[in-house]
């Protein structure tokens, strides 16, 4: 019996049908049902261009399902189809997306914050309307896009609000400021200053100088900085004849020519007061710049002048004059406040004592490092000691500090921009605002006194998005701050021991004395202390041979 006479006695009598079968039952129907009908929003996408109707189906935000995988254009097809109100919510979400993405956060105040802009051809257009030869400067000088304290500063600064900002070291605050003031002067007039750029720092200054003088290209508005009082006593008063349109200086300059009896500088129409790096003007410390800045605020008696600070750090010295003296302001920072940047590797480094930091020092020159690198000391005399023990290494190095002419100083920082100096050893004059292209490697040689300190220190390198990295010296006596920093290394995204995040925090007392007044440290050398003692003997010795020769000879 072959396999189909088998298969016909054993299906005998039954009958293959839709009813007897559930499977078949279900396919059956299956074949019978209705094509499904497409989803209504894929029914929005077939309706005319031109229908006005209100459609509570379309969406109005960018992660909805009728956006995703669409161009620009069709985009804005959809906004055309909401109404007034839902384009409003759509544009306030799309802003506060903007916002989250950039890490830009706006506090609330007293007027509404201008949206940021996006991009530097955005200002071209309504309602900035900024210049076609200042978007070009701003090109040439290398700028593709905004960063994100130029996408909200600018807006703000060129409606005219007084304006609060905190933004990472190497974000680009210089330009975010000077380009409204470049907008708004237009021109070159023969009427005095029309603003005013306070930097900390004649190092600083003249940087941002230098980068003013690059963005008024074609523009031809003058931009200065005081050189030397003495001989600019007779410049910048009513009868002078020589005319500038932008006034960068320090404060103590600038204020020792406002506060002369009669006034030997004319501010009385200054339109933009600008505050580079506002919290070291600000600090309490015997070199404190507050009373000079109000004596700068007297003159400048225009009275719709725009006030604005910018900082990498915020303290309470600053919020708070800002608050009595600039109630309308807008406030916002760029990431977190008072944190290093992420584009920096950090590095706590236990050297034992104060002669150990030498040998560190060293050992990471025997190994190798990439110049340009930045040596921070707390003082001018130990830049100079460590400058000396460094040359006799044969090592291309050269010192910084407020002892060294003005012509010296502008020599070191030309050389070292330039390449020709691979390490300079500087003190906390150069941890402020100083942009040098390029520092691979910062070296903290003594402990930073603050927290905020830190910050600016470290920014000197991994600026304009290049990385760099931070390596910080500290002994048993450092212990102050060192709980402060690890913390802060830990939130930028650094690993630190455990061991520091659980010292005891230290008093504000000893935090604020230690601001004022920096600690004793042993000198740094080579040679052990009974051997330098010895030499100094020696020394006096022939001092008072040569004075016993002397004297015989004039007799």
């Amino acid at each position: 019996m072959d396999t189909s006479d088998l298969f016909r006695k054993l299906t005998c009598g039954v009958k293959f049908s839709a009813k007897n079968n559930a499977f078949l039952k279900r396919k059956h129907n299956a074949d019978k049902r209705e094509p499904a009908k497409p989803p209504a929003e894929v029914k929005l996408e077939i309706k005319h261009e031109d229908d006005d109707s209100e459609n509570e189906a379309a969406p109005i935000f960018p992660h909805s399902p009728l956006l995703d995988g669409d161009g620009e254009q069709n985009q804005q097809k959809r906004l055309r189809l909401m109404s007034p109100e839902k384009r409003k919510r759509y544009e306030a979400f799309r802003v506060k997306q903007l916002r989250n993405v950039q890490q830009i956060k706006v506090k609330k105040g007293a007027i509404a914050v201008p949206d940021p802009v996006e991009g530097f051809q955005q200002l071209a257009g309504e309602p900035y309307n900024v210049s076609n030869q200042l978007i070009k400067n701003v090109s040439e000088c290398g700028y593709r896009a905004p960063t994100p304290v130029q996408m909200q500063a600018i807006p703000v600064l060129l409606e005219g609000h007084p304006l609060h900002a905190c933004a990472p070291t190497g974000s680009g605050k210089t330009a975010a400021f000077l380009i409204p003031i470049i907008h708004h002067l237009k021109k070159p007039m023969k009427c005095g200053f029309r603003a005013l750029i306070v930097c900390p720092t004649r190092e600083l200054a003249k940087q941002t100088q230098r980068e003013a003088l690059r963005l008024c290209e074609e523009i031809n508005l003058r931009t200065h900085v005081i050189t030397k009082v003495d001989e600019n006593s007779t410049d910048y008063g009513l009868e002078s004849r020589k005319h500038y349109d932008i006034l960068v200086t320090t404060p103590n300059r600038v204020c020792f020519l406002a506060g002369h009896n009669p006034p030997l500088i004319d501010l009385s129409n200054i339109q933009f007061v600008v505050v580079d790096e506002a919290d070291k003007l600000f600090e309490e410390s015997r070199n404190s710049f507050r009373e000079q800045l109000d004596t700068i605020m007297a003159a400048c008696t225009n009275p719709c002048k725009v006030v604005a600070f910018f900082s990498a750090t915020v303290t309470k010295e600053v919020s708070a004059w800002a608050r009595d003296h600039m109630p309308t302001r807008v406030r916002f920072s760029v990431g977190a406040v008072n944190t290093a940047t992420d584009m920096v590797d950090q590095e706590l480094l236990f050297v034992g004592t104060e002669s150990g930091k030498l040998l560190a020092f060293r050992d990471t020159v025997h190994k190798g490092l990439t110049p340009p690198v930045l040596v921070f000391v707390q003082s001018k005399d130990r830049a100079q000691q460590l400058f000396t023990e460094l040359l006799y290494d044969g090592l291309n190095v050269d010192v910084i500090h407020a002892d060294r002419s003005q012509r010296e100083r502008d020599n070191v920082v030309r050389s070292f921009r330039e390449g020709k100096i691979w390490i300079l050893i500087c003190t906390e004059l150069m941890s402020r605002g100083i942009d040098f292209k390029g520092v691979n490697l910062v070296v903290n040689y003594d402990f930073p006194p603050s927290t905020i300190s830190y910050v600016h220190r470290i920014g000197r390198t991994g600026r304009a998005g290049r990385r760099g990295r931070a390596v910080t010296y500290f002994t048993k006596d450092d212990t102050t701050n060192l709980r402060g920093i690890a913390q802060l290394i830990r939130k930028s995204g650094g690993t630190v021991p455990e061991y520091m995040l659980k010292l005891k925090q230290s008093s504000k007392k000893d935090r604020k004395k230690l601001l004022q007044k920096a600690p004793k440290r042993a000198a740094i050398r080579t040679l052990p202390a009974f051997e330098m003692q010895e030499r100094a003997r020696k020394k006096k010795l022939i001092a008072q041979s040569k004075a016993k020769k002397e004297g015989k000879s004039k007799i």
